[in-house]
């Protein structure tokens, strides 16, 4: 076990600072973060240029190192040693959270494992901000990040969680958002979903309807900028009314008598119904 006190202790070491950084509107940067950053001594930087213009926008001369998921494996050694010498560092993303999809989540458990105060601060997060604003449930909810590129692992993927009934939150390019709200459909149904682009720029869009609205409202549109996918989950009252008076295993043995595999018909029948293919399995197998 381990007892953090971020401000109290006395200590020998360094601090790891998580430091926040607008996602697209530099207004959002705090006092504090603009503070920390010209107080450590280093800052660990996923991309030097893109984060040496928010440095100069805030006059902060603070030495930058290369800190990326191309080299975090070499670096983090390195960045260790100065912390446990006593140096602080802060570690910043292109924009919004460290160690939400970049690999400062590595640096943080290196630091913890060599006892160094971890200290996170509040800001911008693209996830939270487009949720709290979708006007789908902001709680319980899931964040995925990016979502697998492939077809066909991303349809595992929505397979596995088309059940689910926390909202879900995405990361995804513009490019791709057309093939995969396709491949969710699929799965999912025609659920409500939310698809926010350019958060906190001067074209912040929110697009807000079922799955097959914002296909064709994108056929007519074309998207540009970051995007994010907010997916409602499974209401679970409607789960039971689809699920009333329907014997779900006697739809699986009438899809089997048409020619599907039991797999197969199994997973047909618990996406229309949106019931969990696992237990379905179990039901039918009597297992």
């Amino acid at each position: 076990m381990q007892v953090q006190k971020s401000f109290k202790d006395q200590k020998t070491s360094g601090t790891l600072y998580l430091v926040p950084t607008p996602i697209g509107n530099l207004q959002d940067m705090t006092f504090r973060a603009v503070a920390t950053l010209k107080e450590v001594d280093f800052i660990c930087a996923e991309d030097t240029r893109n984060t040496g213009l928010l440095l100069k926008h805030f006059d902060i001369a603070t030495k930058q190192i290369s800190f990326h998921e191309h080299n975090a494996y070499e670096k983090i050694p390195d960045l260790i040693d100065l912390l446990i010498s006593g140096r602080s560092l802060a570690q910043v993303s292109d924009a919004g959270m460290p160690s939400i999809s970049d690999p400062g989540h590595d640096l943080v458990k290196a630091a913890i494992d060599n006892a160094i105060t971890v200290v996170a601060l509040p800001g911008a997060s693209a996830g939270i901000t487009a949720l709290i604003a979708s006007g789908l449930a902001p709680q319980p909810h899931v964040f995925y990040g990016f979502l697998p590129r492939k077809a066909g692992q991303q349809k595992t993927f929505f397979d596995h969680k088309c059940s689910y009934p926390e909202t879900q939150i995405f990361y995804e390019s513009p490019y791709r958002v057309k093939d995969t709200l396709t491949n969710m459909l699929a799965c999912y149904g025609d659920r409500q979903v939310v698809l926010v682009r350019e958060l906190t720029k001067l074209f912040e869009e929110y697009q807000r309807g079922s799955i097959s609205e914002i296909l064709t409202y994108l056929e007519e549109t074309p998207l540009k900028g970051e995007c994010l996918l907010i997916v409602a989950g499974v209401n679970p009252e409607e789960k039971i009314e689809q699920t009333d008076d329907v014997d779900l295993i006697a739809l699986v043995q009438k899809e089997i008598q048409a020619g599907a595999k039991p797999n197969q018909a199994i997973k047909t029948i618990a996406k229309a119904y949106q019931v969990n293919r696992q237990e379905l399995y179990q039901y039918f197998h009597d297992l």
